[in-house]
């Protein structure tokens, strides 16, 4: 056609066709005029060798300077940016300009690709089904998730094995730690019903730091025997090298994706409680093994059984109930009933509860408290631990430390809020405590918190007493017993019966 230029491909057809066809059938094959065949056939060169070599259309502005100045920046410090260089160029040389930028990134490109160090190379690897599993942590602070309405701080630990692609998921509201690697793993286990022959970590750096050298040892000797209980070797890629535990870190962006994706589409990013949100995550991450249930299903094939039990995955501390009715423990006050005073319990720490014992009985389980802001205290009170006590000392209600936490419901602080405001605060200690009393002894908390919201809507207060009466026991709704007394005279029979039979 005229006007465009020959291509390698056109020569190559032309040759082709020109060994059983004339000149002039081999050129409109060939897609050009019978004049090119001609001239092409005088000169078979391909186009691209006659072509001149593109040269330079301005002058080189690194010409006088790259050799002698950014290669011995480049030879001093093989790590530095081609940005740093520039900037230090253009302190050197303003008349430079800024628009040298792309020209030094290559020049800077081509010569660590001639003379530049060695780079590390990957080496790929072969999987096998049952060999390897990696757990790691990844922190989620990223994705703005609220608890009812304040921010929740929370990691995800993330369990997966590198042949099939089976992930487990926890949500981890405290560190990195023993206690939440334990438990995530043999829930992740559990849940798959088998355990690979190798088990890999990172260095675990984050749960070992600002540690004793005693406790790291510690929970190191922890690891080994948790792994040995499951069959499993221990293994750990060396510091600062991420891409060792390649397997597990490039889906932490995946699963992290896909989570923000999930909460797009349910239009919020709050929940009401942690279990809501962990329900939340395991359903997502239940849906992606569902995507790889063939390859799960050969790996499990090949998976080692589990023990007979779990492994204990709490950590264990011993702790004294003081007068104040509970116990010291991280930082966190928990109260525990009151006749519990002076005993020492051993408690059981996971990420999100913490189970007590009194010697081998176990007493009860407490949610897990944290502690924010400067002195990072916090206190987990039930009010049904103190009250019989609060009762009887309401003055001490303005003054004590774990007040805010004291109320279970929202409704109860806004009663104290507004007796306080309306009546003498001996008054208004007594109302309020009379109040949670009340919500205590007859199991009405959830009741009296409405009718404690309406008396404050319609910007009044509830009388203690009518509150008693309107909670009272229903003298008719209380079942009428008959008892029937026995005559004495059946005794005498049964005696007699029992005499003559002996007899015989």
């Amino acid at each position: 056609m005229p006007g465009r230029h020959v291509t390698d491909h056109q020569l190559r057809l032309f040759m082709k066709h020109r060994m059983t066809d004339p000149i002039p059938v081999a050129a409109a094959r060939a897609g050009f005029s019978t004049a090119t065949g001609y001239r092409l056939a005088q000169d078979p060169r391909p186009p691209s060798e006659k072509r001149a070599p593109r040269e330079r259309r301005r002058p080189d502005p690194l010409a006088e300077v790259f050799d002698a100045e950014i290669v011995p920046m480049l030879e001093a410090s093989p790590g530095l940016r081609p940005v740093a260089i520039l900037e230090e160029l253009l302190r050197r040389h303003p008349g430079l300009g800024t628009g040298i930028r792309r020209t030094l990134e290559r020049r800077i490109r081509q010569w660590r690709a001639l003379n530049g160090p060695e780079r590390e190379v990957i080496f790929r690897q072969t999987h096998e089904p049952g060999r390897m599993g990696l757990s790691d942590f990844t922190d989620m602070a990223g994705l703005g998730v609220t608890m009812a309405g304040e921010p929740l701080a929370h990691r995800l630990y993330h369990f997966r094995l590198v042949f099939s692609g089976f992930e487990h998921a926890h949500v981890v509201l405290q560190g990195e730690s023993f206690v939440v690697l334990a438990a995530g793993l043999q829930d992740a286990l559990w849940a798959l019903g088998g355990s690979p022959r190798e088990h890999r970590t990172d260095s675990l750096s984050a749960a070992f730091r600002n540690l004793a050298p005693e406790v790291e040892e510690d929970w190191t000797r922890r690891y080994a025997a948790l792994c040995a209980h499951y069959g499993m070797a221990a293994s750990r890629n060396n510091r600062g090298f991420a891409h060792e535990n390649g397997a597990i870190e490039g889906p932490h962006g995946h699963l992290k994706r896909a989570v923000e994706d999930a909460l797009l589409l349910r239009g919020s990013r709050d929940f009401d409680t942690v279990a809501d949100y962990r329900a939340f995550v395991d359903g997502l991450v239940g849906r992606r093994n569902a995507r790889n249930r063939k390859r799960i299903d050969i790996e499990r094939a090949a998976l080692r059984p589990l023990p007979e039990r779990r492994a204990e995955d709490g950590e264990d501390t011993m702790v004294t109930v003081t007068s104040s009715g509970g116990f010291m423990l991280r930082r966190v006050f928990y109260t525990v009933p009151s006749r519990l005073i002076g005993h020492r319990l051993r408690v059981r720490l996971h990420d999100d509860r913490l189970e007590v014992f009194l010697g081998g009985t176990p007493l009860m389980t407490l949610p897990r408290g944290r502690g924010y802001g400067d002195n990072r205290r916090a206190h987990v009170v039930d009010y049904r631990h103190v009250i019989h006590s609060l009762r009887a000392k309401p003055g001490a209600l303005p003054g004590l430390v774990y007040r805010d936490q004291l109320f279970p419901r929202q409704a109860y602080r806004r009663l104290y809020d507004a007796a306080m405001e309306a009546l003498p605060e001996r008054a208004a200690c007594k109302l309020v405590v009379g109040a949670l009393a009340i919500a205590h002894e007859r199991g009405c908390e959830a009741d009296l918190a409405a009718l404690i919201d309406t008396h404050l809507e319609d910007g009044t207060l509830p009388d203690l007493a009518k509150l008693r009466a309107r909670f009272a026991p229903d003298p008719e709704a209380m079942p009428k017993v008959t008892v029937t007394l026995t005559p004495l005279s059946a005794y005498d029979a049964l005696a007699t019966t029992s005499c003559g039979e002996a007899r015989a």
